[in-house]
């Protein structure tokens, strides 16, 4: 009778961006995961995208902070304060008999039982009843469509925020995997440091941001792209205007870039043959923010022979196996059993 009031969620909670599915509704949240917050009465002012136009532009007592740093935690309090906000945003609806709902939050496959406990933590103090982790190259698989559960090998590559995570994944399990925290926030800090080397220019995370996405590109392009970014010149402290061609933005990502593709290698190398055969198959899946950097797929298939294909929806993919693992809940709950008894 009262099951309705409590619905089960799942939390992709990134680095860069949050997104809450709710059993039953899809995906309900999405927003930056940016708190900011006032220095001098330690007081939350803003969660999410309000707090998100705020960095760079706040004054002394304001502080636009992300609580995650490379998919993991690097400040508990706050991380717990905006996991409640968007689990609260999720459940709109008042009840007269509220419920905690079950929490599956993802984490990236590299991080150690102490992080994924402080994730577990997080998730209880904002008002989970249960909190379970799944992990992130996982998550994006089942988001993908792909056959996770069968005695059949897929590969994902999911590029987020802070962390790129590759696996290859049968019979509902990792069989070999990578994690390096070299992601999107690397290629924005890339390209930044990149034109305050050739330019003398200062320029802010969002317009590293815009860079990436209008004329980012992981491989040289055919035709002369550029764009217009303001900045603050180094030399006289004054407002600069420069154009920036998509040829320049290619060789800042140029290093983390192929961080990536040597992340995807190595774990290719470590594939048992006979999956690897299937991967050759299905081909090679891309899913996160990361996907999205134009040529990605086709330096990834040069780089490693093998097909490459963008996912359907990459930047929703880990936030809907995230929500579609809910539905098998017990199984993650008897790992999480069996992780404690050790």
């Amino acid at each position: 009778m009262f099951g309705g009031f409590s619905k089960d969620l799942g939390i992709d909670l990134g680095t860069a961006n949050t997104l809450v599915f709710v059993k039953g509704k899809g995906i309900v949240v999405r927003e930056p995961s940016v708190v900011a917050l006032r220095t001098d009465t330690k007081t939350i002012e803003a969660v999410g995208e309000q707090a998100k136009k705020m960095i760079g532009r706040t004054p002394g007592n304001i502080r636009a902070v992300r609580p995650m740093k490379d998919g993991v935690i690097a400040d508990f309090e706050t991380t717990a304060t905006m996991i409640k906000y968007f689990i609260r945003s999720a459940q709109k609806q008042k009840s007269l008999f509220p419920r905690h709902p079950n929490v599956m939050v993802c984490v990236p496959s590299g991080i150690t039982a102490v992080e994924k406990r402080a994730v577990e933590d997080a998730a209880k103090q904002a008002g989970a009843r249960e909190a379970y982790t799944i992990e992130e190259p996982f998550a994006a698989a089942i988001g993908a469509d792909l056959p996770v559960w069968e005695p059949t090998g897929s590969m994902v590559v999911d590029i987020g925020g802070g962390t790129t995570e590759v696996a290859v994944i049968s019979l509902g399990g990792i069989v070999t995997s990578r994690s390096i925290r070299v992601a999107g926030d690397e290629m924005d800090e890339a390209i930044i440091q990149y034109i305050k080397r050739m330019y003398n220019l200062m320029i802010g995370e969002r317009t590293a941001e815009q860079l990436k996405m209008e004329i980012g590109s992981a491989m040289p392009l055919d035709r002369v792209e550029s764009i217009e970014i303001r900045g603050r010149d180094l030399v006289t402290g004054l407002p600069k205007t420069l154009p920036i061609t998509a040829e320049e933005i290619t060789e800042a990502l140029l290093d983390t870039v192929n961080a990536i593709v040597d992340a995807v290698k190595i774990t290719l190398e470590k594939c048992p043959p006979e999956l690897s055969a299937d991967i050759m198959d299905r081909g090679i899946v891309l899913t996160g923010g990361g996907a999205l950097l134009r040529n990605l797929d086709k330096l990834l298939a040069r780089e490693t022979g093998m097909p490459v294909i963008v996912a359907d929806n990459p930047l929703d993919c880990v936030a809907i196996g995230t929500g579609r693992s809910l539905d098998n809940i017990h199984l993650f709950k008897n790992r999480s059993s069996s992780r404690s008894k050790r």
